[in-house]
């Protein structure tokens, strides 16, 4: 079982990192489609899986982009572990819909806020638009794909979660 969870950590690693490099030009940065393979794998192999993916996924989309903001990529990356395990345990709980709009909300209002502190409140303002379209294209992309990959999974797979 630890193997198979391991190459499905890998697989949907790789898929976040071919979503990092299709990249729609934006505000400040680009939107990314790194972020639904973590959701995806929050919802299919547990929250703890997807937090994993959700963490690399960002590092990985950051290291295409050439890491622009520098060591702040780590913070990022466990904001993004924290919001998509969030996101795995409310959709486990058959709360697909609170999870979505909690995820979209905390990732692009609440994620950004240590920029206030290290940028200013301008490059906040300019960085929520491009992170709420990127928040709600990487979540309803993940809610179109989870239902019809169910059927990949076996039931009880689903069901059980990875230990961090």
């Amino acid at each position: 079982m630890k193997s198979r969870m391991l190459s499905l950590l890998a697989l949907f690693s790789a898929l976040s990192a071919a979503g990092a490099a299709i990249k729609i030009p934006a505000t400040i940065g680009s939107v990314a489609f790194d972020v639904f393979p973590a959701l995806l794998a929050a919802a299919l192999l547990g929250s703890g899986a997807g937090a994993i993916v959700g963490a690399l996924g960002h590092l990985l989309s950051a290291l295409i982009a050439g890491f622009p903001l520098g060591p702040m990529h780590v913070l990022i990356a466990i904001e993004m572990a924290l919001l998509v395990f969030i996101f795995g345990v409310l959709y486990k709980k058959n709360k697909k819909v609170t999870a979505s709009i909690l995820f979209i909300l905390a990732n692009t209002f609440a994620a950004p806020l240590p920029f206030i502190i290290i940028m200013n409140k301008a490059f906040y303002i300019a960085l929520v638009p491009s992170l709420l379209i990127a928040s709600i294209i990487n979540t309803v992309i993940a809610l179109v794909v989870i239902p019809r990959l169910k059927g990949l999974f076996k039931q009880n797979f689903i069901n059980k979660d990875v230990k961090l």
